[in-house]
């Protein structure tokens, strides 16, 4: 007795830490199969995109190899209203001379107390709005975009959306089976999440790169966000305050991952501590909207507290090895959802088969997510602090 309820007990606490993931691939990944709503207005005829005074923000530190790269997509992609500003934030090379060398106009902001790439974004939409700037777009210096891209965004802004977030995917260089496993990872929840939201009528999430904000918005949501995770706790700040991100599939920020173990090592140790941590200050007033009415709200809370896909697929593998049928049965159900949204990720790339030959290395991408614990739990510490990933090709 005492035996089957130690068991009960350790099931209930399996559901309980894997059931947001469940529920938000459950719902985002079901979503991609419906046809996306069109809830704006029609572009007038007689509209010009290139009247449109849109300013592109470029955050950098110490991007010296890759920001002449990002500011010449920019400018392809751009119209003749578009400006990109470069931040060189606390850098100490070159970003700031090749950025302007590639055509930007260039603003440095030099302060050691002001480290993230929140003080950055900040310090350059107070300067776009000051200029006269009607919306804003966020590019990361070690981006590229798709040569539509701006007219993209300058429609969508037209057509009524206040928020947008292009589809935003990294890639490996290297062709590397763990990046690109990681690459798989990051598409099921920067293109298949947000698509699935869309296709609902939700909104789709800020990604941190190629997102973009109405003048309106950004005045009655003042950009105060400087965690590890700022992206995520801006876009909490607005859909609290009632706004709806729109996503633009259409169109391709694109970024490299880092190829060495440790630069993404840091990444994501980064990334997934400041969820953590943001999800502790944030789940219980999303739980108490939810309850006061804002249904549409469910769906942000299962995300923010819902596990890493590795570890929540780790915990689901514990639970069908005990010997609680129910369990066995949620268990089961649930790494069937898990296998759907993988393969709906893959779908999403370029190359299907060449990714789904990659699964069977899943089980040694879950054990290096399991050894990078101790790196996230120091990133969900209060006193976690920014640090720069290093790349590939960083000096």
């Amino acid at each position: 007795m005492t035996l089957h309820l130690l068991l009960t007990l350790a099931g209930i606490a399996l559901v309980a830490i894997t059931l947001p993931l469940v529920l938000e691939l459950f719902i985002v990944t079901s979503a991609n199969l419906l046809r996306g709503r069109k809830n704006a207005p029609s572009v007038a005829d007689n509209f010009q995109e290139s009247n449109f005074p849109l300013t592109v923000i470029v955050p950098a530190h110490n991007e010296q190899l890759l920001v002449s790269h990002c500011v010449t997509s920019l400018k392809t992609s751009a119209t003749s209203a578009t400006r990109i500003l470069v931040i060189a934030h606390n850098c100490s090379d070159s970003t700031a001379a090749r950025a302007a060398a590639a055509g930007a106009d260039v603003l440095e902001l030099n302060d050691p107390g002001k480290k993230g790439k929140g003080f950055a974004l900040r310090y350059g939409f107070e300067k776009a709005l000051a200029a006269g700037a009607s919306a804003v777009m966020v590019v990361d210096a070690d981006s590229a975009v798709s040569p539509d891209t701006v007219p993209a965004v300058v429609k969508a802004f037209v057509q009524g959306s206040r928020v947008v977030q292009c589809r935003y995917e990294m890639v490996s260089a290297s062709g590397a089976a763990g990046t690109r496993l990681a690459a798989l990872a990051f598409r099921g929840f920067n293109v298949v999440r947000p698509r699935g939201r869309q296709n609902l009528g939700l909104s789709a999430g800020i990604l941190g790169n190629g997102f973009a904000m109405a003048r309106e918005v950004l005045e009655a949501n003042p950009y105060e966000a400087f965690s590890v995770v700022e992206d995520l706790e801006y876009h909490l700040h607005l859909v609290m305050a009632g706004e709806r991100v729109h996503y633009l599939d259409q169109v391709l920020v694109s970024a490299e991952f880092p190829e060495s173990r440790s630069g993404e090592q840091v990444q994501r140790s980064r990334w997934e501590g400041g969820r953590f941590r943001t999800a502790r200050v944030w789940a219980m007033p999303l739980v108490g909207k939810i309850l006061s009415g804002q249904i549409r709200l469910l769906e942000p809370l299962c995300d923010l507290t819902g596990l890493p896909l590795a570890y929540g697929v780790f915990a689901l593998l514990v639970a069908i090895c005990l010997p609680l049928t129910w369990l066995r049965w949620y268990a089961t159900f649930s790494l069937g959802t898990v296998l759907v949204h993988v393969l709906t990720a893959a779908w999403a790339g370029d190359d299907f088969l060449g990714t789904l030959k990659l699964l069977a290395l899943a089980p040694l991408y879950i054990l290096r997510k399991l050894w990078m614990i101790p790196g996230i739990a120091r990133g969900a510490s209060a006193k976690a602090a920014w640090i720069r990933t290093e790349r590939n090709n960083t000096l």
